[in-house]
């Protein structure tokens, strides 16, 4: 069974995001167990003082998290342009100890969907960018970007949209296949 991490980069309980990855939840292909790591709320802003000998505990928490999972799907909405800071906070957490990081060589994707016309494809690059100089092995190819999400999904449920089931689906199984466990599409 391939582990697969979600981190949510909206806190908002209704947000399209959190409905986004409600559906790879949901849908998720057969082999691949996807779990929302909720916590990054509770990660104070990194700070290289705090991340000592005895590091908080919510950053103890969500690197063996990290560690444990196969991969990491990030889901971003855009804020002002780029990812949300909680997204941001929680990838400087991933980065750390430098070297022997939790994130070092760990597959991962980013998705998400915006209220503008590209769907957060700013975030997402900028997510991608962190990642990758974080240490993880972004998967490039994997674009999901769901645009003017307020209306598409003002009523329907993404785990209801035939097309983003589809994509995330797709997003999953890259995952997968990147971590080595291939999975059937």
């Amino acid at each position: 069974m391939t582990q697969i991490v979600a981190l949510v980069g909206s806190l908002r309980a209704g947000s399209t995001n959190r409905q986004l990855t409600e559906a790879a939840v949901q849908h998720a292909p057969e082999g691949i167990e996807l779990t929302v790591f909720d916590g990054i709320v509770d990660l104070p802003f990194y700070n290289e003082d705090l991340d000592g000998d005895t590091p908080p505990a919510a950053a103890v928490a969500f690197r063996q998290a990290v560690a444990d999972a196969d991969g990491l799907l990030l889901v971003t909405p855009e804020y002002n342009g780029t990812m949300p800071a909680v997204l941001k906070n929680a990838l400087d957490w991933a980065s750390r100890p430098f070297g022997s990081s939790p994130i070092s060589g760990k597959p991962v994707a980013v998705i998400g969907s915006a209220f503008g016309q590209y769907g957060g494809v700013w975030a997402h690059d900028e997510a991608r960018k962190a990642a990758g100089i974080a240490g993880a092995k972004v998967l490039e190819d994997v674009k999901v970007a769901i645009p003017q999400s307020v209306v598409r999904f003002a009523e329907t449920h993404p785990r209801e949209d035939e097309e983003v089931v589809g994509l995330v689906r797709g997003a999953l199984t890259a995952l997968a296949d990147a971590a080595g466990a291939p999975v059937a599409a």
